[in-house]
């Protein structure tokens, strides 16, 4: 026991040397503490995105709405369903019953250009045309100014993050999309959800506007509760009638994110793998020139028997330390900075924009500071072996 308070009473008195004599290192300590910064800012600021999308999405999904594909689509792009195969869907056990009738929204989804009012390019925006019950099925959709467009007429809705991005989405305006112009009469949110980014119109009228006859891409319903999934599931899939693709709102919104998440999460990670190897070599230089600033200091520790491992030890924590700081700091500015920022991008599953904002969680935060320490740990290393190896004699006699 005497021998291990000791050692630790060693690497306390090295350690608590070295922190005190980093203001006299102060540009060498600085520039480590800033690339370690800048690196956490920049993997933190790029994962909050993909977080941020990630929570829109989480925010789309009701644990009691399913979404109904054509079998083999994996978006609605890409399905297509007659009048009869919607009547089905709703009609099938477990779905929601309102007064007037199932809670099942057959719908439309088409893509128009519009020009972004950050930049002034043309971007993919989704137009969707729904059945009336859409409103009941998405019960957290809620009318923020303005109206619902009227059944039959060239009327729609757009969603809040959409006339937020977009130029000529505002309550009032005219929208001419081809040879049809749309009256806009309200603006929606939809608790951050996906559909904020999106603009409604009636299904009635968006099919003949688009040519599409009597046919649909999609049907969102409502079950009468989340249990009813697999008797829901399992009625439709079992109807020699129709051959149907079902999911839940929450895996059917993770799987269009997938593509789109992962390309953000790997470039950041990418990025910020760069931006660490130059902080490494950072730190590498800033505890090389705090072991030369220290050669003899160090010798003459070891001439009064501090053992090699306390040494180690000593200049790791010093170069963690300052590795720490550049992560809080890095951390801070990248919360500043992006949590809560709006944008929007690409969707590559749907080819379409959603908007959504930054999401700096504190796990987020937690990721950037244990890179922060890996820099520093990394490169306080071979600083701390090269100390502990230094012939005490040689030590001595420098200047």
């Amino acid at each position: 026991m005497t021998a291990l308070f000791n050692w630790l009473s060693q690497i306390g008195a090295v350690t608590w040397f070295g922190l005190r004599t980093i203001v006299q290192r102060g540009g060498s300590s600085a520039s480590a503490v800033v690339g370690i910064a800048g690196v956490v800012a920049v993997l933190v600021g790029v994962l909050s995105m993909a977080q941020g999308i990630l929570s829109t999405m989480d925010n789309s999904a009701a644990p009691d709405t399913v979404v109904v594909l054509r079998s083999g689509a994996n978006t609605e792009m890409m399905s297509g369903l007659s009048r009869e195969e919607t009547k089905i869907i709703a009609d099938a056990p477990r779905v929601a019953r309102g007064a007037d009738g199932p809670l099942s929204s057959a719908e439309l989804f088409v893509i128009i250009n519009l020009p972004k009012r950050s930049t002034g390019t043309d971007a993919n925006v989704p137009l969707r045309g729904v059945e009336p019950p859409a409103f009941l099925v998405r019960d957290n959709l809620k009318i923020v100014d303005g109206r619902r467009f009227e059944r039959g007429r060239n009327e729609v809705i757009v969603g809040q993050a959409a006339a937020r991005e977009f130029e000529g989405l505002d309550l009032g305006a005219d929208l001419e999309v081809g040879r049809n112009t749309w009256r806009i009469v309200g603006v929606f949110t939809e608790g951050d959800g996906v559909s904020e980014s999106e603009i409604w119109a009636d299904a009635g009228v968006l099919q003949p506007a688009y040519q599409r006859g009597d046919s649909f891409q999609s049907v969102y319903a409502k079950l009468d509760s989340p249990d009813g999934f697999e008797e829901f599931k399992d009625a439709l899939t079992t109807d020699p009638r129709v051959s149907l693709k079902i999911q839940s709102q929450a895996d059917y919104y993770g799987e269009q994110s997938t593509i789109l998440v992962t390309l953000i999460s790997t470039l950041g990670t990418l990025i910020a793998t760069l931006m660490a190897i130059g902080a490494v070599f950072g730190a590498l230089n800033t505890m090389y020139t705090a072991v030369a600033a220290r050669t003899r200091e160090i010798a003459t520790l070891r001439a009064l028997g501090f053992g090699a491992t306390p040494i180690v030890v000593s200049v790791m924590l010093e170069s963690i330390v300052l590795a720490l700081i550049g992560g809080v700091i890095g951390g801070g500015l990248a919360y500043v900075a992006f949590d809560g920022f709006r944008a929007a991008t690409l969707n590559w599953s749907s080819f379409s924009q959603v908007a959504f904002a930054f999401d700096v969680t504190f796990t987020l935060l937690v990721i950037g500071v244990v890179w922060a320490a890996v820099i520093g740990l990394i490169g306080g290393l071979f600083p701390a072996i090269r100390a502990a190896r230094m012939p005490v004699a040689t030590a001595l006699r420098e200047q």
